[in-house]
């Protein structure tokens, strides 16, 4: 059932992702900004979950966790689009490591502010 679970999630997960590239490279953004936006409501997300505690425990937090999350956030492209971005001169370093700066920031404040919250409402 676990597996399931995660498969399910995991599926849900992937084509979310797939569908805010689109949006983002359909609305004329380089697609980084898709990646960007999927790991801040990613983190966010997961963050939400973990202040939960025990309410969002089990069976649930397979599902939108490990499935939804794992699928819909993404380590490796963020990773491969710093590298992308740093290929040229001395400006395309810097905005590389704005964006990875950004990136780590805003996602660990959206889960940090999503844990606070969700731990006050499950209170």
């Amino acid at each position: 059932m676990t597996l399931l679970l995660v498969m399910t999630g995991g599926a849900v997960g992937a084509v979310l992702r797939y569908l805010v590239d689109r949006v983002v490279v359909g609305a004329g953004r380089p697609s980084y900004w898709g990646t960007f936006a999927v790991n801040v409501v990613g983190a966010a997300l997961l963050g939400g979950i973990a202040g939960t505690g025990t309410a969002l425990d089990g069976p649930l937090a397979r599902l939108l966790a490990t499935g939804l999350c794992g699928a819909l956030t993404t380590y490796s492209t963020f990773a491969y689009e710093v590298v992308q971005l740093a290929g040229g001169g001395a400006r395309d370093r810097w905005r590389a490591a704005g964006y990875a700066a950004a990136t780590l920031t805003v996602g660990f404040t959206a889960l940090v502010t999503a844990h606070a919250m969700a731990a006050a409402l499950a209170r």
